[in-house]
C-alpha cells in the first residue's frame, strides 16, 4: 500500500516533504517491539490503533518513508528506503522490490538531479536503497549530484573493513555492495562521526545504539526545532516506553539510552519528533510525563 499524497509542513523557513514508499501492516507488533508484550500495546491502543496498530489484528502498522528537506536553497534527502530490484532474501517486503519512488519525487517537484544532500541515518537496508539505480547491470548514485553524508561507524561496521557486520547477517554484504560501495566509487560519500553541520539550520549529530553510527538530524529554524530520529523509535509504543527497543537494535540497552536523552531535549526544546517508520501523520510533539514521555500534538 503507498499513499501518493505528499504531507508537507514548515519548520521555520525549512520546508518538509513527506514520501511514502509503502506503508501497511509489518510484523506482529510484539516481534518489532519485544520489550513491550502484548498487554503494553493492549494498554495504549486508544494511541496506538489504527495508525500504528491495526485494528483487526495485532501486527504494527509502519511506513517506509524518505523525507525530503529544502532549506537555504538545496534540497536534503533524509534516507532512501528499500530501493528496486535489490536480492533481500528473507524479507518478502524488500526482496527484488519493485516501485514507483522516484516518480512519486518527481511528481513532489524533487528531481534526482536537483538533489544536493543524502543524509542516510543509518545503513539498514531500508534506510539507503534508493542511493543507487541499477544502470545496465551495474549500481550507481541514483543523485548524480548529490553528496551522500554515511556515519563513519556504520560504514565501517557494515562494509569490508567491518567483515560486512562480522558476516553474522550476509544481507549485509549484499546491502553494502549495491547501496553504499557504489557512493564511494562515484566520489560522492562523506563519512562523518559525533557531528556535521550541513548548514545553519541542519546539523546531524551521533545516536547510537541501534546501530554502531545511527543519528540524529538537528533542524532549527525561525525558533523551530524538529528532529529527525530514523530508527531510535518504530512506533509511538516506544515514546510511551522509552526503555523499549525494536527487534532490530544492535545494541539494545544503549539504544534505550539514547532514545531517552533525545526524547527528553525534544520535550524540553518543544521539539517536532520525526522517525523513519511512524505511520499516520508521521511525525509528533513529546512531553514529559511521570513514567516518560507522552504524544503530545502531531504534525498536521
Amino acid at each position: 500500500m503507498t499513499d501518493d499524497r505528499v504531507q508537507s509542513f514548515l519548520i521555520g523557513d525549512v520546508e518538509v516533504l513527506r514520501i511514502v514508499e509503502w506503508q501497511g501492516p509489518y510484523v506482529p507488533a510484539a516481534d518489532l517491539v519485544p520489550e513491550c508484550g502484548p498487554q503494553v500495546w493492549d494498554a495504549h491502543a486508544a494511541q496506538l490503533v489504527p495508525e500504528h496498530r491495526e485494528a483487526d489484528g495485532d501486527r504494527a502498522v509502519v511506513a517506509l518513508q524518505t523525507w525530503v528537506l529544502r532549506t537555504g536553497g538545496r534540497t536534503v534527502l533524509v534516507d532512501t528506503g528499500v530501493g528496486n530490484g535489490r536480492e533481500r532474501p528473507g524479507n518478502p517486503l524488500f526482496h527484488r522490490r519493485q516501485g514507483d519512488f522516484l516518480g512519486r519525487l518527481e511528481r513532489a517537484g524533487v528531481r534526482p538531479q536537483d538533489v544536493d544532500i543524502v543524509v542516510n541515518t543509518h545503513l539498514h537496508a531500508d534506510h539507503v536503497g534508493w542511493n543507487t539505480l541499477d544502470a545496465g547491470g551495474e549500481w550507481v548514485p541514483a543523485f548524480p549530484h548529490a553528496r551522500y553524508l554515511l556515519p563513519a561507524a556504520d560504514d565501517h561496521h557494515f562494509g569490508p573493513a567491518g567483515g560486512y557486520a562480522g558476516g553474522t547477517r550476509p544481507v549485509d554484504r549484499l546491502v553494502y555492495e549495491d547501496s553504499i560501495a557504489p557512493v564511494h566509487r562515484a566520489g560522492q560519500a562523506v563519512l562523518w562521526e559525533d557531528s556535521h553541520r550541513i548548514d545553519g539550520r541542519l546539523v546531524l549529530e551521533a545516536a547510537p545504539g541501534h546501530t554502531p553510527g545511527s543519528a540524529v538530524l538537528r533542524v532549527e529554524s525561525g525558533g523551530e526545532r524538529a528532529v529527525f530520529v530514523g530508527d531510535l523509535l518504530h512506533s509511538p509504543v516506544q515514546i510511551l516506553r522509552p526503555e523499549c527497543s525494536s527487534c532490530f537494535c544492535l545494541d539494545a540497552a544503549q539504544a534505550a539510552r539514547t532514545r531517552r536523552r533525545v526524547l527528553e531535549r525534544a520535550a524540553d526544546e518543544r521539539a517536532l519528533v520525526v522517525p523513519a517508520h511512524f505511520g499516520g501523520a508521521g511525525a509528533v510533539e513529546v512531553r514529559r510525563a511521570p513514567h516518560g514521555f507522552a504524544l503530545h500534538r502531531w504534525a498536521a
